[in-house]
């Protein structure tokens, strides 16, 4: 990153670029009949101030850092090895500089979102219902190529077999409105199952599946995109009861306050990665199948699902 010069020899040197007697600036006083410097201040302050302002504002767009959250599905240490090169990649495509603010959980994701702490984030399609609401914060980009759903998850040699078995259970949640492991499931449970269930809140998914495998919980709330990304001894040892109704995946958003032409350069990035099986593979660790445009009317029909009702402002 560059810094704006202040040194006067700096500026002399600039204004002898522009002044008619630029080969000897000393000499004005002789040839202009003498005090130049009295007579030319207006002049040379004015140049100066509409110079440093001009380098000033270079200054400041080459410096514009955008800050990025990423909901936190997993422990911080894996989001950052996900998206760190995707950010990379995407910055070096756009020519806009983003860098990864982590958050330690999914509610105080939440709340940094609620009060527009993101310039881009990427979070769940209900939490960007909420954002868009609190906010205003637009979609750019989600996965085209597969929906996101939730799924309810039993140890292999658990007697549970279906949902209804789940009544008056303990189950295990990253966070109460984590989309398809937690807001939509316990929503179903009430309205389509009318069963009442004990939460219990883990943080993150992979936490779930172990509560799950450990014994501490009777079953767990995740989505199959995490599931698949679990190491075989843990997804080898869980089994799949439920699975709830779909809706389009997670997009990655962008407060209003970033600029329209900002947000087009970082869009087209993203979908330029899309287009390299370099790009395909860090996408895929999100996991991201099939990157594509995203709409407000992609995410239209959640509006429809009664959700704010069991969704937990922290």
């Amino acid at each position: 990153m560059w810094t704006t010069p202040r040194n006067s020899a700096y500026w002399l040197q600039i204004l002898r670029c522009f002044h008619p007697c630029h080969s000897r600036l000393g000499d004005c006083t002789s040839r202009h009949g003498g005090g130049w410097r009295n007579r030319q201040a207006p002049w040379l302050t004015s140049l100066i101030l509409g110079l440093a302002l001009c380098f000033l504002a270079s200054a400041q767009a080459l410096a514009q850092v955008y800050k990025v959250g990423v909901v936190p599905q997993y422990d911080a240490r894996q989001i950052a090895a996900t998206w760190q090169p995707i950010l990379a990649q995407v910055s070096a495509i756009s020519g806009v500089q983003l860098v990864l603010q982590s958050s330690p959980s999914i509610p105080q994701f939440e709340q940094q979102f609620a009060q527009g702490e993101y310039d881009i984030a990427y979070m769940n399609p209900y939490h960007f219902i909420v954002a868009n609401r609190l906010q205003g914060y637009q979609p750019l980009v989600k996965d085209v190529g597969n929906q996101l759903y939730g799924i309810i998850v039993v140890r292999k040699d658990s007697p549970l077999q279906k949902v209804t078995d789940l009544d008056g259970k303990t189950i295990a949640f990253p966070a109460p409105n984590a989309l398809g492991a937690a807001l939509i499931p316990r929503a179903e449970f009430s309205t389509l199952f009318h069963i009442h269930v004990t939460p219990k809140y883990v943080l993150s998914h992979s936490s779930v599946y172990l509560n799950v495998i450990l014994g501490q919980t009777a079953a767990g709330g995740g989505v199959q995109k995490t599931l698949s990304l679990q190491p075989p001894e843990i997804r080898d040892q869980l089994r799949i009861i439920y699975e709830t109704t779909k809706v389009a995946a997670h997009p990655v958003v962008a407060h209003p306050r970033v600029a329209k032409e900002v947000q087009q350069k970082i869009q087209q990035a993203f979908l330029q990665l899309g287009r390299t099986e370099k790009g395909r593979q860090l996408l895929a660790k999100i996991p991201m199948k099939q990157i594509g445009a995203a709409t407000m009317e992609d995410y239209a029909p959640l509006k429809q699902m009664g959700l704010e009702s069991f969704y937990i402002q922290e």
